[in-house]
């Protein structure tokens, strides 16, 4: 080639190297104000919920402080009445009656007192009728705290510690108030669209007052107290973890059961209210086999279910001690039975060999046999109807059914590592699971969505129990502990360790026994707790 074509060529890749510096250039620059313009979005939108979520407080803010000024200015209206009552004690027949139903007990009595005197001694002497007086004016001055010191320490001291328990849970507080300030006003805002006048309580806006109700219930507890105990164990067999322990309909009786293959039915009241060292149960039933789970007949007080290690599924009538039905489908081991809550006569059973039974105690076979591919772990009922049921398996995953069509699950709930190893219901709505991957989750299965996971406890091999009521989920731990959660927050509420002193208990060896069975007393805030080693305790969530 001559110097003029390689000069030529020279000049053609020179121009072809300008140019792809230059697309490459622009490229480059393409993808930096792409990223910019993204992030802007992105970083636009997270100022927008922001600034949302900042008049989502500063209304808040505005409506707590209007409602606070009511409340004072109902006080102040109060107290007017009262000094007058207090200046003038024969003004106490003209006190309207409706205001008298809103005092104390103490108030009341004090009021009765005055008009006593005054109408049966005002013959009496001066001096005793002013030295009457007066002590009915101190006793209606501390019936409303006006001079009662240690009434206000005590009110301020609870007041505080209330206070702690918030900054302690801020952030899955902040979360939750987030949560449900959001959803109130979108629903707000669809309803808006709809042209339905919505009207708050005292102002609120949506998502406030379900918040407030999370706020005052979380912060009204921080501890389980003993109040109770006893041995499930006795003289003649070494095995006593109880591996259920179930409520009667009354919540008056509780049974009992485990590998001690006997069910062993307490009265509360007397469990509670007699402290003794043994307790010897009301009613006292044997089984061929160990047993795993019990259930009561939400109906007739005197029915509970059992369900045992040889897959047998028995019904009982506590009353004659004797088995009413006895079914024996079940291959192996079965791990779980419930009534159902609608209709009496129907029950479900889940078990090792891989199915699902639903049994009606006006027949001697089973009426529906679902048949999955993994180990049943746990079945329940919905408790608002008879035709649904969770079933928890080892497949890591809650299937749900209508039993109108089994062929396939109506929702599979997907989220635990391990075993589903408990189902239990709070409402028509809501379910709660433990799995042997130590957490706990809280389901929509209306919405088939997860609500929430709550972690603190340990559970990686044993069956440490599960129970629930309308605010809280309550489960046992591997460590000997029960713990305590408020559907709402992610962190345990409160939480008790068996071998603490409470009760002047001695054992402190607590590290190789583990919760076994946990079981709420309806909606109140006690529930029975029961350890590998046999160790029963009745616990009442404390301030």
């Amino acid at each position: 080639m001559s110097i003029k074509e390689i000069d030529g060529l020279l000049s053609l890749l020179s121009e072809k190297k300008r140019k792809m510096e230059q697309q490459e250039a622009e490229t480059n620059m393409q993808i930096l104000l792409d990223f910019l313009h993204c992030l802007r979005k992105q970083k636009m939108d997270e100022l927008n919920e922001v600034q949302n979520d900042l008049q989502y407080i500063k209304d808040d803010i505005n409506a707590v402080e209007r409602h606070r000024i009511e409340l004072y200015r109902a006080r102040e209206r109060y107290s007017v009445k009262l000094r007058m009552l207090l200046d003038d004690p024969v003004a106490t027949k003209l006190w309207p009656s409706a205001v008298d139903k809103h005092n104390n007990i103490r108030v009341s009595s004090a009021r009765s007192s005055v008009i006593g005197m005054c109408t049966g001694n005002f013959q009496g002497k001066k001096v005793d009728m002013k030295a009457q007086v007066s002590h009915q004016v101190n006793q209606r001055k501390e019936a409303f705290g006006g001079s009662d010191p240690q009434h206000s320490l005590t009110q301020s001291g609870l007041a505080i510690a209330r206070k702690k328990r918030v900054h302690t849970q801020f952030n899955e507080l902040q979360e939750c108030y987030l949560q449900k300030r959001r959803l109130g006003a979108n629903q707000l805002h669809r309803q808006e669209e709809k042209d339905i006048n919505v009207i708050s309580r005292e102002g609120y806006h949506p998502g406030l007052e379900d918040f407030q109700s999370v706020l005052t219930t979380l912060t009204r507890y921080s501890r389980l107290r003993v109040i109770a105990e006893l041995r499930h164990g006795d003289l003649f067999h070494s095995a006593n973890i109880v591996s259920s322990i179930e409520f009667d309909r009354d919540d008056e009786l509780f049974a009992t059961a485990g590998v001690s293959k006997r069910i062993k039915v307490f009265d509360f009241s007397t469990v509670v209210n007699e402290p003794s060292d043994v307790h010897c149960p009301v009613v006292e039933m044997s089984t061929r086999s160990k047993l795993s789970c019990l259930s009561w007949n939400k109906y007739s007080k005197n029915i509970i279910a059992s369900s045992d290690y040889e897959g047998i599924v028995t019904v009982w009538d506590v009353t004659t001690r004797q088995s009413v039905m006895e079914y024996e489908e079940h291959e192996k081991r079965a791990w779980s039975v419930d009534f159902s809550q609608t209709e009496p006569s129907m029950l479900v059973s889940g078990s090792d060999d891989c199915k699902v039974k639903v049994w009606c105690t006006k027949q001697e076979a089973s009426v529906i046999n679902i048949d999955m591919k993994a180990n049943i772990c746990c079945v329940k009922y919905n408790p608002g109807s008879s035709i649904f049921v969770a079933v928890g398996s080892a497949d890591h995953h809650i299937h749900y059914f209508d039993l109108r069509n089994t062929s396939t699950p109506l929702h599979v709930c997907r989220g635990h590592r391990k075993a589903v190893s408990y189902v239990k219901f709070l409402s028509n709505n809501e379910l709660a699971s433990a799995s042997t991957d130590s957490t706990l989750r809280l389901w929509d299965v209306k919405e088939n969505c997860p609500v929430r996971t709550f972690k603190g406890h340990t559970n990686e091999k044993n069956f440490v129990g599960l129970t629930v009521n309308n605010e809280y989920i309550a489960c046992g731990s591997e460590t000997n502990d029960v713990f305590v959660y408020h559907k709402a927050i992610s962190k345990p509420a409160a939480c008790h360790r068996f071998g603490s002193s409470d009760l002047d208990d001695t054992d402190d060896d607590s590290g190789s026994y583990f919760i076994s069975a946990v079981c709420w007393k309806s909606d109140s805030p006690t529930m029975l707790a029961a350890n590998s080693q046999g160790t029963i305790k009745v616990l009442v969530l404390a301030a």
